[in-house]
């Protein structure tokens, strides 16, 4: 039975990051990776359409905090230490160049998730780190004063300290062996995904996209704006994706039937009502089919029309005032009856995992069982779509990895 220092239980973002960080910090310490799959670094292979979004152009601690439903108040303080600055400074230093995109949005200069994944792994076989596949953590417990871990082959590793970067999982059994150290969980559910429409109103306009526009839960304050797709299922886009994050909690709860209201245009209600009323003055024989409004494709322009009741012979002289309250409703608050989510397996977010009560956000220990660390999507924490997730993977890495390295002199 081999003994190390540390064992890092996954390998994926956070597991790489954190022990990296510990035996470059420590250079005299034993480490190794479990890995529960036959694939190590699967997320970071598949984000951003396989481009990996490292991390967000936000390097400030307190704005950059904001973009987290779950763990916001944590990672204030703990982005005061390691955040998106000196994430692209750490891959600077190891010949890694980020890029930045006009979202904000950060990738490899090579727009390839391989650059990130060969870094890692180059890093890890430089620092001698230990790394075994098909190792499903079942237990964990102490013995003679050390930590045993048993994977589900079987087989026994011991060492001084954990360090859990497991990653979510939609199933709360993933997490039994963490529960069986004596930590609550917040039972995990989705985090980032997309809307399924039930009535399929839109489904031929399947592509079509508005860069500015405003998506609403009915009944509720939850509400983005952003850019908003149609697809063959619903809605998706950044808007849409960023909001199912901020009510992930809300809609698991309405067991994901609820109305979606779209606001094309972004502007106020009042607003597009003034603007319609002048444009009808200014336009009076133009056909209001022909000339699509507040820059949206001609497509959704039209289906808007015929929603409200208004043919392609109509001009804007002859629109009654019930068809432009149609339209200007169909503008501002498009109905969307939404009936069930899509999520995308590969690189699934959640919601929920090991309260943060119970750790320690000075180290990353945990306050039920010294020696054992977390990292990453374990915890309640996570963050809207943009490379905010890798972000808080990076950061609790780094911090526990820090006080590891430390602790074991």
């Amino acid at each position: 039975m081999k003994t190390y220092d540390l064992i890092v239980i996954g390998g994926g973002a956070a597991g790489f990051f954190g022990a990296i960080n510990v035996v470059e910090n420590n250079p005299n310490l034993r480490v190794l990776i479990l890995e529960k799959t036959s694939k190590l670094l699967s997320k970071v292979r598949v984000s951003g359409g396989g481009r990996c979004n490292v991390t967000h152009h936000c390097f400030e601690a307190t704005p950059l905090s904001r973009h987290y439903p779950r763990g916001q108040k944590e990672l204030k303080k703990l982005f005061r230490l390691f955040q998106a600055k000196d994430v692209v400074a750490w891959f600077d230093q190891r010949g890694v160049k980020l890029k930045t995109e006009e979202d904000g949005r950060m990738f490899p200069e090579t727009n390839q998730s391989e650059t990130i994944i060969n870094c890692f792994l180059s890093e890890a076989d430089k620092l001698k780190i230990d790394i075994e596949k098909n190792c499903e953590v079942v237990r964990v417990e102490m013995e003679n004063e050390e930590w045993l871990v048993v994977d589900s082959n079987q087989q026994k590793y011991r060492a001084t300290k954990i360090l859990i970067a497991s990653g979510g999982s939609p199933k709360r059994s993933s997490y039994q062996w963490v529960e069986r150290l004596g930590h609550s969980l917040i039972n995990p559910i989705p985090s980032l995904f997309t809307f399924n429409d039930s009535t399929k109103r839109f489904k031929d306009l399947m592509g079509v996209s508005v860069e500015k526009a405003t998506v609403q839960i009915a009944g509720t304050n939850y509400k983005e704006s952003g850019p908003v797709l149609i697809t063959h299922w619903g809605l998706s886009g950044p808007a849409v994706i960023r909001l199912s994050s901020w009510a992930a909690e809300y809609l698991n709860k309405k067991n994901y039937e609820f109305t979606a209201l779209v606001n094309w245009t972004s502007k106020t209600e009042d607003g597009v009502r003034g603007f319609l009323n002048s444009y009808r003055i200014e336009h009076p024989r133009q056909k209001i089919m022909n000339h699509a409004l507040y820059s949206l494709p001609s497509r959704l322009w039209v289906r808007l029309c015929l929603l409200s009741e208004i043919d392609d012979t109509k001009i804007w002289d002859e629109v009654s005032k019930k068809h432009l309250n149609r339209l200007i409703e169909n503008l501002v608050r498009c109905e969307f009856k939404i009936k069930g989510k899509t999520t995308f397996k590969d690189e699934f977010v959640t919601c929920g995992g090991v309260h943060l009560e119970e750790i320690n956000f000075n180290t990353m220990e945990s306050k039920i069982v010294p020696g054992i660390y977390f990292a990453g999507e374990v915890l309640n924490i996570d963050g809207e779509t943009g490379g905010f997730n890798f972000q808080s993977a990076w950061t609790t890495a780094w911090v526990a990895a820090h006080a590891i390295a430390s602790a074991e002199g």
